[in-house]
């Protein structure tokens, strides 16, 4: 795919993750200048970036803290003149189930800090930077997840969390950025069940995933690299340029969640 991206600056946030690294990797291969995120795994975001020799840096910051956020911004800004799309991957799931009458106030705030609240803020920065140094496009590509579109029990903070981001973010901002740049676009991937190191240890359950399977009509587990190539695909104005405030499933057709087996009454 051609998606013209040479010379363009895209930030990932969490680039360090499976499907943070394999979207470093497809923009790069594009010709992408990136700017890697990362919480704690800074080691691992410059083996990346290095590993792929593309033009680049790393930035690191706890994207749940406003002043952190607005800074990585301006570390970034130190190094190249402008940031011309924003990738927001960034977030946690607990794998612990917890159904909502048990889980701890604790958990929840958790899990909305790292998962809303920095991508509030992440896009915030980055609107501010689009009103600081105006142009013509822009992107942001949201990283959401099939337990917005279905919910999810046991994980109603993760459900709750990226439910705001796909659908009052998304839906929001992709009329609030035409304003800053007026061919500005705002999109969200929501990938389902993904091979990345967060997910595999719930995969070896196979009575886990023949429920999963129950409903997805292709019967298997994404790749990080099918989530990435939607990714691209959605910040490249050469490819999705009349593409705004769309909401793409990469879950293999799946359309719920199975609720009772076979021997349930």
């Amino acid at each position: 795919m051609n998606a013209e991206l040479s010379d363009l600056c895209v930030l990932i946030s969490g680039a360090s993750g499976g499907i943070g690294q394999a979207t470093a990797r497809g923009l790069a291969a594009e010709g992408a200048r990136l700017v890697l995120h990362c919480h704690r795994q800074r080691e691992a975001a410059e083996q990346l970036l290095q590993s792929i020799d593309a033009p680049g840096l790393v930035v690191q910051a706890d994207l749940r803290e406003e002043a952190q956020a607005d800074r990585m911004f301006a570390d970034a800004l130190a190094s190249v003149p402008r940031i011309d799309a924003l990738i927001v991957n960034a977030g946690i799931w607990i794998g612990k189930p917890a159904p909502l009458h048990r889980m701890s106030l604790a958990q929840w705030r958790q899990t909305l800090n790292a998962d809303l609240t920095s991508a509030f803020l992440t896009c915030r920065a980055f609107l501010r930077h689009l009103a600081a140094v105006p142009r013509e496009t822009a992107a942001i590509v949201l990283v959401g997840s099939t337990a917005a579109l279905f919910g999810e029990a046991d994980h109603a903070d993760y459900a709750a969390a990226k439910a705001g981001l796909v659908y009052g973010l998304t839906l929001s901002l992709k009329n609030e950025i035409v304003r800053l740049a007026p061919r500005g676009r705002v999109n969200c991937v929501c990938p389902g069940w993904t091979d990345t190191p967060m997910a595999q240890p719930y995969m070896a359950d196979r009575l886990a995933m023949e429920r999963v399977f129950a409903t997805a009509a292709l019967r298997k587990i994404a790749t990080p690299e099918e989530v990435a190539n939607a990714i691209v695909f959605l910040a490249s104005d050469a490819l999705a340029g009349h593409i705004s405030g769309a909401i793409v499933p990469v879950a293999g057709g799946l359309e719920g969640r199975l609720l009772h087996g076979p021997s349930s009454h």
